[in-house]
């Protein structure tokens, strides 16, 4: 099944999606097909770059040959059947695959010109500046004030106030703070959506810097 489109965004941001083509069964091997890319005003630099990419699960070749360029400041879909391995490739930007057994990955996958799988990224710095938020929201067993404080105590802040500012300033961006004014609470009644919000406001700390 192929759907594909692409729309004109703002004048920083453009928006494009891209088309996940199966073959062979799912899930067999397929690849990426970009359906259309929209031009920005200025020069747009590619984020990343994906070349001759296969990914294995075991004997599995889940992934065939990607070839694929990601500008920055665009918004980049893909849109495919359930199991077809979109998930599978966007893990493989910031290798939670690596946490998979079994998992191996050839090819080049470049972050700003820099392999992320050749060149010895520090893995923890790599995702800091790629993050995921999944579709099912997995906030922590914990207080909304520590889900967010988790990242940055974890890279060495543990000043209240500094943490205090940087948890405020994370659940504004994330649209929640009205609903967490004494963020110290446990998490009663959160919905779907809120909990997804407080992943993102829980992201947000940690991709300050290059991104």
């Amino acid at each position: 099944a192929h759907v594909g489109a692409a729309y004109s965004g703002p004048q920083v941001y453009g928006k494009r999606v891209l088309a996940v083509q199966a073959a062979g069964g799912m899930p067999g091997p397929y690849r990426y097909r970009e359906q259309s890319r929209n031009k920005i005003r200025g020069h747009s630099m590619n984020k990343f770059e994906v070349r001759n990419m296969d990914l294995y699960y075991g004997s599995f070749h889940a992934l065939k040959n990607i070839n694929i360029d990601i500008p920055e400041k665009e918004i980049t879909a893909f849109i495919g059947p359930s199991g077809c391995g979109k998930s599978t490739f966007l893990k493989s930007l910031n290798r939670m695959n690596d946490l998979v057994e079994g998992c191996r990955i050839s090819g080049d996958i470049k972050l700003d010109g820099v392999d992320i799988y050749k060149d010895k990224m520090d893995v923890n710095v790599l995702r800091k500046r790629v993050g995921m938020v999944f579709q099912k929201p997995n906030p922590f067993p914990m207080s909304i004030y520590d889900n967010i404080a988790y990242g940055p105590r974890t890279h060495g802040i543990h000043n209240k106030a500094q943490l205090d500012e940087i948890v405020e300033r994370s659940l504004r961006g994330a649209a929640i703070w009205t609903r967490s004014r004494t963020p110290e609470q446990e998490r009663p009644g959160m919905s779907g959506g809120q909990q997804q919000r407080l992943c993102i406001a829980r992201a947000w700390p940690l991709t300050r810097g290059p991104a």
